[in-house]
Parts: structure tokens; sequence; C-alpha cells
């Protein structure tokens, strides 16, 4: 690969605010989006956490809407995306939303109505609420909404169409929510001259590669994906990098500095969604968002672990490719992935191979993927299964990290499973599937004795281990608790017809 000077840097850019903006000779490839803009005076992004929590460094960003053609606004959490990585791109802090004598309508309704105490939160709740604010297709229930905030249309949606989850990865400890949802559910719908929602009806500003040299590491984005895995191929200690939702907490948190990171987020070939008739083709590099949404809940199983992984800032940019990739016991994406007998399409120098992704995991952290190879796509067969779930055990209902994660996908014909398909995160060094449940169900009549009996067994998979999170006899508890669950919940819970 071809070293640049440092001096390259200079060209790299983004526009903060309407204004384009160098990175400037102090962005190295580990400067994260936080602390550059924090250097330049824009300190209304907040650092709470360093790792995706709290969401006080919400920032928003312009990306592609659904259908490629305009633009949305997305909250991201700025305290873990490399500055590098937002080369070229729109970014908006809460400095840029509003004035002190012109206050943008979500400062305002916070204002008006006790939103804010100690303050410290408020600049990422405001840009959270604001991308909330301007996402497309959010409709008023009706006019009444402006005066009547406690009236709504369901327990977490305004009759002002705000969907409250978008709020979800934002902590407030002194203030409380009662005034921040009241403010939310306030709102209108933005006016037509509004200069943020008239962006969004133009062409999204495209990826550019990029390369920036300093500090002893280098950043880059490359064009194509030949290019990628040739430059992985080339230094194997390379760290790949799509949404930064977990390599940042490595660079805040344990201080990790790899000499190369290397961008594919943007790269076309990871970015395809594609539902055919035999399977569904996800690309890697597709946002949880974003399939969720390219999606509409064509993939049930998906559609029920989506709103439970982590929060929106989180899932506006994390990937599947990264999660499955990481090869973490504890992914949420992987059960649910293992349970629908997914396979990953690795792409290499030497060309691409399937692997099913019972195959890909041999360690606590470590898969089949070779020096060189990248994730391309998840293909996941159809027709699906009829009986599906996603049970996610944790201390908090959102934003949190699982103890236990199980996923079903059964089929059961006239009272008899003849299928079954279960996947465990939380109880192994790697994610599994329960094979020795799956056999004790398959064949057998679906009653309450079968899953008492496979329940049994259920508790007895894996290795669970004792940690702060839960003890080994929890997680076995839950194991088991969790298929009377299914057995219980099974009228309400999501049906694919087989």
């Amino acid at each position: 690969m071809t070293r640049m000077s440092p001096a390259a840097a200079t060209t790299a850019f983004l526009t903060v605010n309407g204004v384009s903006v160098p990175l400037g000779d102090s962005a190295t490839p580990h400067t994260t989006t936080l602390d550059w803009l924090r250097d330049r005076g824009l300190t209304g992004s907040k650092e709470g956490c360093a790792e995706g929590e709290c969401g006080a460094c919400a920032v928003m960003v312009a990306r592609a809407g659904t259908d490629g053609t305009a633009t949305e606004w997305v909250a991201v959490n700025s305290c873990l995306v490399p500055v590098a990585a937002l080369d070229g791109q729109e970014v908006v802090t809460v400095e840029g939303l509003g004035a002190p004598d012109r206050l943008h309508p979500v400062q305002q309704e916070l204002a008006d109505r006790g939103g804010s105490q100690c303050g410290y939160c408020t600049p990422g709740f405001v840009c959270s609420m604001a991308a909330e604010f301007y996402r497309a297709g959010r409709t008023a229930a009706g006019p009444e909404h402006a005066s009547e905030p406690d009236v709504t249309a369901d327990h977490e949606h305004g009759p002002n169409g705000f969907d409250l989850a978008a709020l979800s990865g934002n902590l407030c400890r002194c203030t409380g929510y009662r005034p921040i949802r009241d403010a939310a559910y306030a709102l209108g719908l933005p006016e037509e001259s509004d200069p943020f929602a008239k962006r969004r009806l133009s062409a999204p500003t495209p990826a550019r590669p990029t390369r920036l040299v300093a500090d002893g590491a280098e950043f880059v984005r490359p064009s194509t994906l030949a290019e990628t895995v040739q430059l992985l191929a080339d230094h194997p200690d390379a760290v790949v990098l799509a949404g930064s939702t977990d390599v940042g907490v490595e660079l805040n948190l344990k201080g990790s500095r790899p000499p190369l990171l290397v961008a594919v987020d943007r790269l076309p070939e990871l970015r395809d969604l594609r539902v055919a008739d035999d399977e569904v083709r996800i690309g890697a590099a597709l946002t949880l968002t974003e399939i969720e949404r390219g999606l509409g809940g064509r993939v049930p199983l998906l559609a029920r672990l989506f709103p439970q992984f982590a929060s929106p800032l989180i899932r506006n940019g994390a990937t599947l490719g990264g999660n499955v990739g990481t090869a973490s016991p504890i992914g949420d994406c992987a059960p649910a992935l293992l349970a629908l007998d997914a396979s990953l399409v690795l792409s290499g120098p030497g060309g691409e191979r399937v692997v099913a992704l019972a195959d890909y995991f041999t360690g606590y952290r470590e898969s089949i993927r070779q020096p060189g190879e990248l994730i391309r796509e998840v293909r996941v067969p159809l027709p699906l299964s009829a009986l599906v779930a996603f049970h996610k055990v944790a201390k908090r209902r959102f934003d949190d990290i699982s103890s236990v994660a199980v996923a079903f996908a059964l089929d059961v014909v006239d009272g008899t499973v003849t299928r079954a398909r279960i996947g465990l995160g939380g109880v192994a060094a790697t994610p599994i599937r329960a094979l020795r449940t799956e056999a004790a169900l398959e064949g057998a009549r679906w009653t309450p004795e079968t899953v008492t009996a496979a329940a049994s067994v259920l508790a007895t998979e894996g290795t669970p281990l004792s940690d702060h999170r839960a003890s080994d006899r929890y997680r076995s508890a839950m194991l088991g608790q969790s298929l009377h669950r299914l057995y219980a919940e099974q009228g309400t819970i999501s049906r694919v017809a087989p």
C-alpha cells in the first residue's frame, strides 16, 4: 500500500452546520467526531459514557434514504465514529439547529415544558428528537396534539406520530422523562420553509474514497470491494470499520490504536438488499435501521430482534456484518440468524465462498474468516418457519447487552413439531445452536408435556459462566424458561404462513 504524507489529511473535510470545514492537521485516524467537534468550539455535544449508551454526544448526519434518491437525517453517537469516516458528509450539531434568539421547534418545546435541568444530556436529546421530527412518513393523528401532549396514540407513539423509541438511546439522570416526552409529543410537523426539511428532497451526498495518515496510523476508505480485500490481505493487522459501534468502544475505553482502519460501510457491493423466491440477501454493510425499513417485516424474527438491539443511535450505525464479524458470544444478531439457518458470503482476493453461519464460529471471538476475507452478504433461506420469537434477557429493556439471548424458529403442523431451529447467545464461548433441544422437539407433539421435557434439555445447553451480568444458574434457568414463554405466548408472537 502506498503511504501518503500527513499533509494529505487536509484534503478531507466535513460540512458542519452548513459550513465546509477541513479536518485539519490535528485529526488522526483515531480522532472521534465528538473530540473533533469540541476542539472546534462546538461543545454542545458532550461525552458521557464514551461507549454509545448515554446519547449525550448525539449529532445528526445526512444520509441516503431507503429509496437511495432522497436524504434523511439520522442521529448517531459522535463519540464512536472516527471523524475521518464522515469525510465529505454533512453533520449538524445542536448549535446548528437553532440559536438563542431563534430556537428550533424541538429546542423551543423542551424549554417550554421543562425538559432540561442540568442540561448535560439536553443537546443529545435535541439531536435525537430532531432526527425523529424530520423522519419521512411521520404524520400527526390530528390537530389536537399541540394542545394535548398527554394524549397518545399508543404507549410509545404520540398523536403527532412521534416514536418515543427514538429517544431510547438518550439517558437523563436529573430531569425525568415525562417533560421530555411531553415536548416530543407536542411537536408539529416541519414547515415547508424549514431548511432541514427541504434538504430531504435533494440527493444524498455520495461517499468518496478517503485516506488519512497521521500519528503513525492510517484511515482508508477504498472505492471497491476488490481494492478492499486486497488491502486487507496485504495488511492482516488492519481493522475493518463499518458503523464503529464496536471499534469506537475499543478506541475510547481500551485505548486501542490500530495502525490501519479500513472503512467498508459505503461499499456498494456490501449494501444490497434483495428478497427473492428462495432467499433473502442482506448486504453486510447495511445498518440495522436500513435493514429493518427495507425488509418491512418480511422476516418476522429479525423484526422481533431489531427493536431490542441496543438503541436507534446504535442501530443507525451497527451492521449485520460487524455484529457477526466480531464473533462475540453476546452479539444479538447471531442467535437470530442461527435460528434462520443463515449463511455468509465471504469475499477475499481469491474469490467468494458461502459458509453456514453455524460453521463460522470457531472459538471466543474467532472464526473461519481468513486474512483478506470480508463478510459481503448474509443469506436467509426461504420459506421461513411459521413460529418465531426472540427473547432477550437483560437488566434493562433497551440499550443493554444480553445476559442470555434465545431465538426460535419452529414449524408446527397438525400439532406436531416438524422442524425446530434454536439459536443461543451468552451461554458459550460462541453463539450456538441448541441442537439437543431441537432434536427433542422435532417429531414430538407440541404440548405442555413436550415443552416441559424440552425445556429441561434447553436448560443444559451450552457452558454458561457467571459474571457481573448473570450467574451460570440464572442463565440456565432463563434458557428453560424461554421455551415455556414461547409456548405461552404463541398466540401473540410473530407467525409466518408455512
